[in-house]
């Protein structure tokens, strides 16, 4: 091959990590890595489209000779250079291993391109069949997509009102998705015109403009994961062998664990992976991380760890119903929000639990509007500098307010009980370090002021103990008042407790059984489990070698 040139990086700051990033594979390498290969290789001349923005299940190109030159684009066409890849280095990124659409574009360089193609299933076997070019593209991928979220001219176009709670929902889904985005304020010169170009009325907002240009408005979850291409096309035939429902801790270490087994896994959550500890600002007490680590960054890994191994993640995709009566030939069948139907062999029920929502008025019509069960880079940035209130008393609640602390003027933290009793010692400590929290023990709000139209406007706290109530003029309520278990949808299939949780081990059972055999229960859904990330991720794991109990049984006795 001669000598080969680096890969020329004009695109967002890559921070001293472009070689990480790009790397350039030896000849031993590059022999090794096209026994995995999907195809033989192809010849594309100068200037030939290899790869678009928003095409589904675009393979991976290893070049053999010339270039490709690699562009991001945002959904009103700004296009901007990412890099060229020479000879040895591989194109794609994250998306590459699921299938997904592709957040990018390549072209064929000035002197055409010889380049070997791997889909999604042949590129996650190299990944896993070679241990060294197995780190060397993981890593490549992940900073690649790290790279793309933190670049300009990249994504989607989110255009509203900055406190519009669509768009700042909109704004929160594409986030702990991993998803670069942008938001254009129509109050804004630039705004304002995007408007009259698009011919759109402001009861349409937001807007969603899609990588491909498709312009959706006041899109849901759903429809705005669809013109992305995050949610996989399932197989309306396909009997798994494990089902889960739920994508955090407990959900996606099934997955991880029982695809890196061998197990054919289909995770469904309604939101994103992550589920509550995703939305933890920082997690400190988490084994292995001395430094700490947010919510989101550790399921982000877990994700990818899981989609390398083969995992199908369904997001956002709920289960709606479990059938329990119906004897299917095989397995469970399960109805999604979606009207479709999916079969397995058995079911990993993760779904944790639903944010708790005090019996206040307004209440509904305010969250997203000035209330919030969660606290992000997007909610901080709206309050900053401001006035604010967080109820609750457990770490979730600990590590919210230090991570909002000092972002705001003042915060005031609303706690039934001594923070001694629910609080971990070390959120206590630092709590008590920060000159702006101001502790309020033994109240709780009772009435919200505002509407969906102008936010929240005021609350009303009362105290437990003599019954006077006090009213503040604050605009940003944080709750972090616990969880019920999410356990509507699996119809009385499963034996629960009195509080709704799931009941496993009972009856001779394996410990994460229930008392349905073939359906298990892992993380905080289940009755009796402990409430932390660890916990969750170890019964996760746990669970696999209960399934491969059931399924051998299974199997002995047909």
């Amino acid at each position: 091959m001669g000598d080969v040139p680096p890969a020329e990086a004009s695109g967002p700051d890559f921070g001293g990590r472009g070689e990480q990033m790009f790397p350039t594979l030896t000849a031993a390498q590059i022999e090794a890595a096209r026994r995995f290969a999907s195809g033989e290789p192809q010849r594309f001349e100068p200037g030939t489209e290899m790869f678009a923005v928003g095409a589904r299940n675009a393979p991976a190109w290893l070049v053999l000779e010339g270039s490709i030159d690699v562009v991001r684009r945002d959904g009103l066409g700004h296009e901007s250079a990412v890099v060229t890849h020479h000879a040895g280095q591989i194109s794609g990124e994250i998306s590459q291993l699921g299938g997904r659409a592709s957040l990018a574009a390549g072209v064929a360089g000035k002197d055409g391109c010889l380049a070997v193609p791997f889909d999604a299933a042949h590129l996650r076997a190299l990944l896993i069949g070679s241990a060294d070019l197995g780190e060397l593209l993981m890593r490549a991928f992940i900073l690649r997509r790290v790279g793309l979220i933190n670049a300009d001219n990249v994504g989607s176009i989110l255009v509203g009102r900055q406190e519009d709670p669509d768009l700042v929902r909109l704004a929160g889904f594409l986030t702990r998705n991993g998803y670069p985005h942008s938001t254009v304020d129509v109050e804004t010169g630039e705004g304002r015109e995007l408007m009259e170009r698009l011919a759109v009325q402001p009861n349409d907002l937001p807007l969603m403009i899609c990588p491909n240009g498709t312009v959706l408005k006041r899109p849901g979850d759903a429809e705005a994961a669809l013109c992305l291409g995050m949610t996989p096309e399932l197989e309306p035939d396909k009997i798994y062998d494990v089902v889960v429902t739920g994508a955090g801790p407990a959900g996606l270490a099934t997955a991880v664990y029982g695809a890196s087994e061998g197990l054919s896994v289909l995770v469904l959550d309604t939101r994103a992976f992550g589920g509550q500890a995703g939305a933890s600002a920082r997690i400190e007490n988490y084994l292995g991380f001395p430094t700490g680590i947010s919510g989101q960054a550790l399921a982000g890994r877990a994700f990818t760890q899981a989609t390398k191994f083969g995992a199908e993640l369904a997001i956002p995709m709920s289960a709606q119903h479990l059938h329990c009566d119906d004897e299917a030939e095989v397995g469970f069948k399960i109805d999604l929000d979606n009207g479709t139907t999916i079969r397995s062999r058995t079911v990993v029920i993760a779904s944790g639990a639903r944010y708790r929502r005090p019996k206040i008025d307004k209440l509904d019509q305010l969250e997203g509007a000035g209330i919030s069960y969660w606290a992000s880079p997007i909610e901080a940035k709206l309050c900053a500098g401001e006035e604010v209130a967080l109820v609750g008393g457990g770490n979730s609640a600990g590590q919210a307010t230090v991570f909002l602390a000092p972002q705001v003027e003042k915060l005031h933290m609303v706690v039934r009980r001594p923070l001694e009793e629910t609080m971990s010692k070390y959120l206590i400590d630092r709590i008590a370090a920060l000159p702006n929290v101001q502790l309020h023990i033994g109240k709780e709000v009772v009435a919200l002021e505002g509407d969906r139209a102008t936010g929240l406007k005021g609350v009303t706290f009362r105290c437990r103990s003599t019954g006077s109530e006090y009213h503040s003029a604050i605009s940003h309520l944080f709750l972090f008042i616990g969880a019920d278990p999410n356990t509507g949808w699996l119809n009385g299939c499963v034996d629960l407790d009195a509080k709704g949780f799931v009941k496993t081990g009972e009856n001779g059972a394996a410990p994460l059984e229930t008392s349905r055999r073939g359906v298990f229960a892992a993380g905080d859904v289940r009755c009796g489990s402990t409430k932390r990330v660890a916990a969750a991720v170890g019964e996760g794991a746990a669970v696999i070698a209960q399934i491969h109990a059931y399924l051998g049984a299974e199997t002995t006795s047909a």
